[in-house]
């Protein structure tokens, strides 16, 4: 099923509505408290939040958020992506690869960060040109992390020589958002 999907940056008064669709898509799931801890700090821009829009309602929101790279001789400025979320209602219809590509191109024509880094589903990022991260020199900032759930996809201004270890922001050890559980 086809479905038009409009991907956009988000405005600041749409915020409680994405928060919402978030929040629906993870059924909760610490996410509210992850997302308040992520609007709060150093590492937002309002930029970096893209909302998909179907029949002009918000189906489905990508955050970016600034992270930091930690090089051997200097302190890289990338990005992190987490969350994105469809609303379950509208999943499995291809507002969630539409957002993904749409941000994704987005990201790579205006931002100047090498790399956008995510813990995922192994299975579902490589389609839009995410990578298994430690192979490219990457380390996790969690022992948490499983090695094929950290990925990181190449922007423009990333160079081969580019390693280190991530530094996510703050607000994700604050609720305890990094790596897996249980």
């Amino acid at each position: 099923m086809t479905t038009e999907v409009v991907v956009r940056v988000m405005r600041p008064d749409e915020w409680p509505m994405a928060r919402d669709v978030g929040i629906d898509a993870f059924d909760g799931d610490g996410l509210p408290e992850l997302l308040d801890a992520l609007r709060a700090s150093w590492s937002w821009i309002d930029e970096l939040a893209f909302v998909a829009a179907v029949d002009g309602a918000i189906a489905g929101m990508v955050l970016f958020n600034r992270a930091i790279l930690d090089t051997d001789d200097r302190n890289v400025d990338v990005l992190l992506l987490s969350p994105l979320g469809v609303r379950r209602d509208l999943q499995h219809r291809g507002i969630g690869s539409a957002l993904m590509r749409g941000a994704l191109d987005v990201l790579a024509a205006t931002r100047p960060e090498p790399a956008v880094f995510l813990e995922g589903i192994p299975t579902y990022y490589p389609r839009f040109g995410f990578r298994r991260a430690r192979p490219l020199g990457f380390t996790p900032p969690s022992h948490r992390i499983p090695d094929e759930a950290f990925m990181v996809y190449t922007l423009p201004s990333y160079t081969p020589d580019l390693r280190g270890g991530v530094v996510y922001p703050d607000a994700f050890w604050r609720v305890d958002g990094v790596g897996l559980r249980g």
